[in-house]
């Protein structure tokens, strides 16, 4: 269930955040949205759709044309499955424009960018740089 526009999924996950107090909560959250992602099907836990850069797995696929690309993607940490989650709210369902024109402030506006180890943090960045690359690709194909 994405919000019709990026922007609006941002606020939403901004509004979300601003409801808990702390960031062991703010943690858990993340590890609940998590858990409500679909399990990836095993032909696509290969290197071939292994998002490289990040410390834990992260398996990423995309799918549609440069008017609508489903991202679907799962890692092996609970954690980074939350931030997954939120990508994918933010991006799947979207135009190649759209995505490509998104910037993911939400990760700054709820304080994550401050609470994530290095690793997560550029683990987060290669997700998202994965996605606007698979979204370059569709958009040049048309």
């Amino acid at each position: 269930m994405n919000e019709a526009t990026p922007a609006a999924a941002q606020q939403a996950i901004v509004e979300e955040f601003a409801l808990f107090g702390d960031w062991s909560e703010r943690y858990q959250y993340l590890i609940d949205l998590g858990k409500k992602l679909q399990e990836l099907p095993a032909e696509f836990k290969t290197d071939e759709y292994r998002v490289q850069g990040c410390q834990s797995i992260v398996w990423m696929t995309c799918s549609g044309d440069m008017n609508h690309l489903e991202y679907h993607a799962i890692s092996d940490s609970a954690i980074v499955s939350g931030l997954v989650a939120l990508l994918l709210r933010v991006y799947s369902g979207r135009t190649a424009e759209e995505i490509l024109a998104t910037d993911p402030h939400f990760i700054r506006d709820i304080g994550l960018a401050k609470h994530l180890s290095p690793t997560r943090a550029n683990g987060l960045l290669a997700m998202i740089k994965r996605m606007r690359e698979q979204a370059e690709v569709k958009q040049s194909a048309s």
